[in-house]
């Protein structure tokens, strides 16, 4: 898979290390001359332009691209890598990194994000994650569809402790993809059970929040 990751600074380098682990083809691209570390990086493909530029990315070969991940430290040009990504080039996925959480409203689909990323949002949701139980907590948001990745400890108290998966009524719009159990991560099938303080990921969407929390949170009688 051939990713282009625009903004070569330590959240960009970061991503390009483990994307090239993974085996994947890198290019990063930034403007800046001092944010050119070839050493840091060797094996990725680098390129000194404005990824704002049409130019720019017509040499970065952005219509070859799987991905694109918009991971400046400015979101105006964050969102301007994604429109240009998404309109100009067909790139099928594009990644968006939100610094100001006060602008997370625009990274959505009229502007040619995929996935918004906010790290401020997911440290303070994995900060909650780690304290509370019983409580949904938003990880993730995804902008087709208006889906999120949501998280919730099943308190012990839960009805649902000791309840099948496949005998649950889930909300519409709403999937459980992971339950991690101690230091096990299990792919759920209808025959597993659900256990207190068990971590419960779900994808699920944004007006079914309220509804799936009540579900999980139910005390038993």
């Amino acid at each position: 898979m051939r990713v282009a990751i625009a903004g070569a600074g330590a959240v960009g380098r970061s991503i390009a290390g483990e994307l090239l682990e993974n085996g994947h083809e890198v290019l990063l691209v930034d403007k800046a001359p001092t944010a050119i570390s070839v050493e840091r990086v060797p094996q990725a493909e680098w390129l000194l332009a404005d990824a704002c530029e049409i130019t720019s990315l017509d040499e970065a070969a952005l219509q070859r691209c799987n991905v694109v991940i918009a991971a400046t430290g400015d979101d105006k040009v964050n969102l301007v890598v994604s429109l240009l990504a998404k309109t100009e080039y067909g790139v099928p996925r594009v990644v968006a990194r939100v610094n100001n959480p006060k602008n997370e409203w625009l990274f959505n689909e009229s502007w040619g994000v995929d996935v918004a990323v906010s790290t401020p949002r997911l440290m303070s949701a994995l900060v909650e994650e780690a304290v509370s139980v019983g409580d949904l907590v938003r990880l993730l948001r995804f902008s087709h569809g208006d889906a999120n990745l949501v998280e919730l400890t099943l308190p012990p108290e839960s009805a649902l402790a000791g309840t099948r998966v496949g005998d649950v009524q889930w909300p519409e719009d709403t999937s459980l993809v992971t339950i991690i159990r101690g230091t096990r991560v299990l792919t759920p099938t209808p025959d597993d059970s659900l256990e207190a303080g068990d971590e419960l990921l779900f994808v699920a969407a944004q007006a079914r929040e309220e509804q799936l929390e009540d579900l999980l949170s139910a005390r038993r009688d």
